[in-house]
C-alpha cells in the first residue's frame, strides 16, 4: 500500500495469479469492460503470438470517497513455468492475491503446482500467505468435466479463503471475486493503519462506491452466488 498525502491518494496492488490459460487476463478484460469510463484506466496487455501473457497485464482503477482517491492497480502474472522470476517480481509489494484456478479436472495438477509456486514466490518477497488477503476463483465453470459444486464447497470448508465460481469470458463471478478480495484487503489495511480514524474512510461505503462503478448488467449472464468461507 502506498499513501500520498499531497495528492490524498491511496494506492493498493492486487495480483491475479494462477496456472497458464486459467483466465487471469480474461478477468482483467472483464473488469475493464464492466467498469465505468470515469473509474477505469487503460488496460495494458502484452501477449505472445499464442495469446499467452508474456510479462504482465495492468489495469488501474480509481474510486473516490470524500477527498480521498482510492487507486487500485490490478496485475496478472504469466502462468508458464518458465516465467517464475517474472511472477516473483510482479508479486513485490502485493496487498492481496486472487488465485485463478482452472475448474477442469485435467488441470488439477497445474493448479496445485501454481499454488505452490505462489507460496514460494511470496516467501521470497518476505510475504506470508497465511496473513496475506487471498481469494480463490474456480474459472471455466461452463466447460465439460469440471470439478463439481459439491467438490468446491468441500474444498472451501477446508480453508479460510473465500472461494468463487466464475465464467470469466461472460463476466460471471468476476466482480464478486474482485470485490471479495478488496474487502479482505481493506479489513487488513484498516487493522494496520486505522483509515477510518485517520481519514474518515468507511470500508462499506468504499465497497458500495466500487460496486456502483461496475456495470453488472453489462453481460447477459446470471451470476451464481459464490461459495465463501472467511
Amino acid at each position: 500500500m502506498q499513501l500520498d498525502f499531497q495528492t490524498r491518494e491511496i494506492t493498493v496492488k492486487l495480483v491475479y495469479y494462477g496456472p497458464a490459460l486459467s483466465g487471469k487476463t480474461t478477468n482483467l478484460q472483464a473488469i475493464h469492460h464492466l467498469a465505468t469510463p470515469e473509474a477505469r484506466g487503460r488496460l495494458m496487455t502484452l501477449e505472445t503470438r499464442d495469446d499467452r501473457t508474456l510479462f504482465f497485464d495492468l489495469l488501474p482503477l480509481t474510486f473516490k470517497q470524500g477527498s480521498i482517491n482510492m487507486r487500485l492497480k490490478l496485475f496478472t502474472v504469466p502462468g508458464q513455468v518458465m516465467h517464475s522470476a517474472t511472477r516473483r517480481l510482479v508479486l513485490q509489494g502485493a496487498d492481496g492475491v486472487a488465485f485463478i484456478a482452472d475448474s477442469q479436472k485435467a488441470e488439477t495438477r497445474a493448479n496445485a503446482a501454481a499454488f505452490a509456486d505462489l507460496r514460494q514466490n511470496l516467501a521470497d518477497n518476505g510475504l506470508d500467505l497465511s496473513t496475506l488477503p487471498l481469494v480463490i476463483q474456480f474459472n471455466k465453470r461452463d466447460l465439460p468435466d469440471v470439478r463439481s459444486d459439491a467438490e468446491l464447497e468441500q474444498m472451501a470448508k477446508l480453508g479460510k479463503e473465500p472461494v468463487y465460481k466464475a465464467i470469466a469470458t461472460r463476466g460471471v463471478g468476476v466482480a464478486e471475486t474482485f470485490l471479495g478480495l478488496f474487502d479482505l484487503i481493506w479489513a487488513k489495511l484498516e487493522r494496520e493503519h486505522g483509515f477510518a480514524a485517520k481519514f474518515g474512510l468507511d470500508g462499506a461505503l468504499m465497497h458500495a462506491e466500487i460496486a456502483r462503478h461496475l456495470n453488472l448488467g453489462a453481460y447477459n449472464s446470471i451470476t451464481p452466488p459464490p461459495e465463501s468461507r472467511r
